[in-house]
């Protein structure tokens, strides 16, 4: 069998900050680690060792424990908080909810611009046990009912302007719970500055078993009801590994992340990860766009950019990268999707930086497998993390041993997450004993570089050959004058499906004849004939959803209007 079994346990560790134990030997110590393996290469069950731990001091303690409560923490649009001023705001929300009788592993929702409060309020949660929920506030009503009702919320955090729509929401709620405005000055429903009056800046937290709930992030595809990815309280301990060993963060550097933060990626490498490290997290209201980014980088000259390909794609169409403020961020992290070897090329050229890819989802909580500065390559996934295993299998579940070789991504790493909430057959699917079924296709070379080949549920059977989406938009991506693509499949009923290409163009104007033209040419240069679409198509704008994934559901929609009936 193939795996990649991780050294961190064995070699020396370095010590950027003096704790009472380094996170190795606390990872040791509440997963029970040695290296017994069974003989499916699986580590064999250890004995319960009981221990006792909060992951909301988990965030902070860190860099008080060094001294760093005059640092500033936390930048956002209206105020910047310390490190200490964090810690007691903190400890305001978390007294302020249990004197409303909230308990450990009740949870708390938060459908809040990214602020100081927000931040402050999540660890607060956390610190009394309970289970902080960050949620888009962009979200459509359906899933807003759901998520509210499915988690039994106790209290629904919401800022101003959206106090409208919650109240329209309350009928539909099916249980009690109290509703909190950010910055509102009505009694009723209770405003954050009544919430905290009169609470105490001091807080004893809740000891907590490290495998109590501590928070969670809702997930979902292109289609369908989302999903509780379930975190519990030792997740948070191995969140800040790649920012101090791979992208050498120290304290008091900057960091902005364009994602919001009820997405795992921001959450995990810049709240968890950022402010465990003593940096500084720049935080923004509403929706990221180019301009507001650019911005950011003018007034507050951040250290580190985390990004999404799509966005990094407008950052350069948009000029707003050409910024000499650009070249003074010492490091550019991409994740998300795949990160076309062009756009690398673009963006190193323009800003003089590259651009560090890599990968993880909502239940990884952080990426596994990553680029960094001292070893990257541009096309590769990257390399699987030291704290990380992965292996390979066929279909049929069998290793896949060779280089080259596509198969079924399984992980192993502390941070993944225990359960799909209230979704047993999703979790039964996905996860098995240590290991969880990631759902993503990658393959390996002979010097240990991963590449990203699709979901397994978008693979294609072609003339009874397996076809990647991703490697065909992949390799359209390569045409300078493609914005997007998305592939999608065409069944038929006289014949074999066939492999339909929409493409977005990268300017409006564009000669799409020409364009269509260019890109058969790379792909018949670059594929195997029978993975060549033979029909390509230029549409606006690729449909995406709210949290910036492909809506391939909408594009075989548009086939069906625009295909004639047989």
């Amino acid at each position: 069998m193939f795996y990649y079994r991780s050294a961190a346990l064995k070699r020396p560790w370095p010590d950027p900050c003096s704790i009472l134990l380094t996170d190795i030997q606390r990872i040791c110590t509440i997963f029970h680690i040695d290296d017994s393996q069974g003989e499916d290469g699986m580590t064999l069950l250890q004995p319960y060792i009981e221990s006792a731990m909060n992951a909301g001091d988990e965030i902070l303690n860190p860099a008080l424990s060094r001294g760093l409560d005059d640092q500033i923490a936390i930048i956002d649009e209206h105020e910047s908080l310390t490190y200490r001023q964090l810690h007691e705001r903190a400890n305001q929300f978390g007294n302020a909810l249990r004197s409303h009788g909230v308990q450990p592993e009740e949870r708390v929702m938060f459908l809040l611009e990214d602020s100081a409060d927000m931040v402050a309020a999540y660890i607060g949660t956390m610190r009394i046990g309970a289970v902080a929920i960050a949620y888009n506030r962009k979200a459509v009503q359906r899933d807003l009912v759901f998520t509210i009702n499915e988690s039994r919320a106790r209290f629904l955090f919401v800022e101003a302007d959206f106090i409208d729509t919650a109240i329209e929401l309350i009928p539909q709620i099916h249980h009690p719970f109290k509703l909190v405005v950010r910055n509102g000055e009505l009694d009723h429903p209770l405003s954050t500055q009544a919430l905290l009056t009169n609470n105490s800046r001091e807080l004893d937290s809740t000891p907590m078993s490290p495998d109590d709930m501590a928070f969670w992030i809702y997930t979902s595809g292109t289609t369908g009801k989302p999903k509780a990815a379930v975190h519990l309280q030792h997740d948070v301990i191995v969140s800040d590994l790649h920012l101090r060993e791979n992208l050498k963060v120290q304290p008091g550097e900057k960091i902005l992340c364009t994602s919001k933060l009820f997405f795992a990626y921001p959450l995990a490498h810049g709240m968890f990860a950022g402010l465990r490290c003593g940096a500084t997290l720049i935080l923004f209201d509403g929706w990221p766009t180019p301009e507001r980014t650019g911005t950011l980088v003018e007034t507050h000259r951040p250290d580190l950019l985390f990004s999404v390909p799509t966005f990094y794609r407008k950052l350069l169409n948009d000029q707003v990268a050409s910024s000499p403020a650009f070249r003074s961020i010492r490091c550019c992290v991409s994740a998300g999707e795949q990160l076309p070897e062009a756009l690398f090329s673009d963006w190193q050229q323009r800003t003089g930086n590259p651009i560090y890819e890599g990968i993880g989802t909502t239940e990884t909580l952080i990426l596994f497998i990553v680029n960094s500065p001292e070893a990257h390559r541009p096309g590769a996934s990257g390399r699987v993390v030291p704290w990380a295993e992965v292996r390979l299998t066929n279909e049929q579940g069998e290793p896949i041993n060779t280089p080259d070789t596509p198969g079924i991504a399984w992980l192993r790493m502390p941070s993944v997450c225990d359960r799909y909430w209230n979704r047993q057959d999703m979790t039964r699917h996905a996860f098995n004993g240590v290991w969880y079924r990631t759902g993503d296709i990658f393959s390996f070379d002979s010097e240990g570089w991963w590449y990203h080949q699709g979901r397994a549920d978008h693979m294609l059977k072609i003339s009874g050959q397996w076809v990647s989406p991703s490697e065909i938009e992949y390799c359209a991506l390569t045409v300078p004058d493609v914005g997007e693509a998305a592939v999608v499949e065409a069944p038929r009923s006289d014949g074999p499906s066939r492999i339909v290409l929409f493409l977005q163009p990268q300017h409006a104007g564009v000669d799409e004849q020409a364009l269509t033209r260019q890109v058969h040419a790379a792909l018949r240069s670059q594929l195997a004939h029978f993975k060549c679409p033979q029909d390509v198509r230029i549409i606006e704008e690729v449909p995406r959803t709210a949290t910036g994934k492909v809506q391939k559901f909408k594009l075989q929609q548009l086939l069906e209007e625009t295909t004639p009936a047989p």
